[in-house]
């Protein structure tokens, strides 16, 4: 059974101050997970981390993970001015986007960010919006077909919208070489959230081998090689989580057998990791506020999709302990439910649960990356508060809930505010 970074006391003492519905996170384990990232992949001189800000956009929890190096993986405006703002700049920024507005190739070039092309088309369009091609640049790979690991499916590039096919990267690193690019790096995410400590040195084996081929049909300085996310988390109890040490031995083996040989030992890794980096170390803490017993069994809690959407966008399991009752069996059968008018608001089908009564804290675990910052505002719902439960047991409000007055801010043509008491 998964065991939540949080017990019934402090939530007690939390809930005081600020109510449910909330985002908490785990600075210890935040830090501790980090660390062992740093370390497993030591071996590489110029290895770095670009926290995915997507994931969990909050500069008080990126500042943690700035303390260790880290730098910051953007895929818009909003993203880049957040870490502009925390003291992130040039190349501590990496701006991978696709269908990239001029705006924001303008914006990412004024700070200094790597920026990584999506597509072949982007080369002209990046020099007409910009008025040069940056010295440092990278290109997106996609191999199209399917991704897989042994006799097993990983995903299905192919079917992807991003990235270069393999002839358009070697044509597309010509092209840049002939704009005045000098280095160059090599970026690529063929699957999402695996949970096996094979998925990198596999896809860094490929990555090796093309970077390879690359410098030596094209020239090309190639200085580092971005092997992106899709390390995941064990969601479900019974999945045996990744082991980042073997990861790194992994990819370290395969830089050895590919890369040294073809003289490319001083060639940086990156990764772009967000869901590893975070998830286990943020839940949703939720109140149980009804009951209803019509066809099924239904218990409504006041945290709804708008707070965690993953479970109505993808089916996503994200195990629930309430609190208390840890130890209590699991002989009840609910739909846990939140209150927007759509059916798919719920946060658990079938699930087997101790008994639940009205006021009983829910916590949904591993909610600390895609949780919060795929919120949105169906049905006027607002946004929650996120929490920081610090490494001595205090916790600090790290963004407040939304108000009414939050919602309405952009009618600034209709003086819909004028009376509001909120």
């Amino acid at each position: 059974m998964k065991k939540p970074f949080v017990t019934k006391e402090k939530v007690e003492e939390i809930v005081k101050k600020y109510p449910t519905p909330f985002h908490l996170y785990d600075e210890r384990g935040i830090r501790e997970n980090v660390k062992a990232l740093k370390e497993a992949f030591a071996w590489n001189k110029g290895y770095k981390e670009y926290f995915a800000v997507k994931a969990t956009p909050n500069p008080f929890l990126i500042r943690i993970l700035r303390e260790y190096g880290c730098g910051c993986d953007c895929s818009s405006m909003t993203e880049l001015m957040l870490s502009d703002a925390i003291g992130i700049r040039g190349e501590d920024i990496m701006f991978s986007s696709n269908n990239t507005p001029a705006e924001e190739f303008i914006y990412a070039d004024k700070v200094g960010a790597i920026i990584n092309l999506d597509d072949i088309t982007h080369i002209e369009f990046l020099e007409k919006t910009i008025g040069h091609i940056p010295e440092t640049i990278s290109c997106r790979y996609n191999p199209g077909g399917v991704f897989k690991i042994s006799n097993s499916i990983m995903d299905n590039p192919g079917d992807a919208k991003y990235g270069f096919t393999t002839e358009q990267l070697f044509e597309g690193y010509r092209m840049l070489m002939a704009k005045g690019a000098k280095k160059f790096g090599l970026h690529a995410f063929l699957a999402s959230n695996t949970v096996t400590n094979e998925y990198y040195p596999t896809l860094a084996k490929d990555m090796f081998e093309l970077a390879v081929r690359l410098k030596k049909e094209t020239g090309a300085d190639i200085r580092f090689i971005n092997l992106s996310g899709g390390i995941g988390v064990p969601y479900e109890p019974d999945q045996k989580p990744n082991d980042i040490y073997a990861i790194g031995e992994g990819v370290r083996k395969v830089f050895e057998e590919v890369l040294v040989p073809a003289g490319m030992g001083d060639v940086a890794i990156y990764t772009e990791l967000g869901r590893f980096m975070m998830a286990p170390y943020g839940c949703l803490v939720t109140k149980a506020i009804h009951e209803k017993h019509t066809h099924k069994e239904y218990v409504g809690v006041d945290a709804c999709a708008v707070h965690l959407m993953r479970p109505a966008m993808y089916g996503a399991y994200h195990h629930i302990t309430v609190l208390g009752k840890e130890n209590a069996p699991c002989d009840h059968k609910y739909d846990i439910t939140g209150s927007l008018c759509e059916n798919n608001d719920k946060f658990a089908i079938d699930r087997m649960l101790p008994a639940i009564e009205k006021g009983d804290y829910l916590v949904l675990h591993d909610t600390g990356a895609h949780g919060f910052s795929m919120g949105y505002n169906y049905n006027g719902k607002l946004k929650s508060a996120e929490i920081l439960l610090k490494e001595n047991g205090e916790f600090e409000l790290i963004r407040r809930a939304e108000t009414p007055k939050d919602y309405f801010a952009t009618f600034d043509c209709f003086d819909i505010l004028k009376n509001m008491e909120y």
